[in-house]
């Protein structure tokens, strides 16, 4: 199974992803807390998965501090990134039959269908 798949299918919460996270980076729940600004105990319940994920800005702040892809972040908050919204908001008819189109393809299908678009883009 691949990262992309487990991710999406949600085998590990959001919470828990991050304190485990947080934990094998020695990353202290209070040191955390402090520099995405939210108190300790709030971490604490959404870690716990008591709460739900924080706001975008903030699961970017995680993101960063554990050393985790931001997008893949998100997804597991069960959020899109705002710039992917404006984009879509932008092209809607196309960009929905693009992703259509990527409905059953592999993580490096679409990994190598993303290198040509901005190879082509390029150009």
């Amino acid at each position: 199974m691949t990262k992309e798949v487990s991710m999406v299918s949600g085998r590990e919460k959001f919470g828990a992803f991050i304190r485990r996270e947080r934990e094998g980076k020695e990353i202290g729940l209070r040191e955390m807390a402090k520099i995405i600004g939210v108190s300790p105990t709030y971490l604490s319940k959404v870690e716990r998965d008591e709460f739900p994920p924080p706001a975008e800005d903030k699961v970017k702040a995680i993101a960063k501090i554990i050393g985790c892809d931001t997008d893949d972040l998100l997804a597991r908050a069960g959020r899109v990134s705002t710039d992917i919204s404006d984009i879509i908001k932008r092209h809607p008819i196309e960009l929905a039959a693009l992703l259509r189109t990527t409905k059953g393809l592999t993580a490096d299908a679409i990994a190598r269908l993303a290198r040509h678009a901005r190879k082509t883009q390029d150009e």
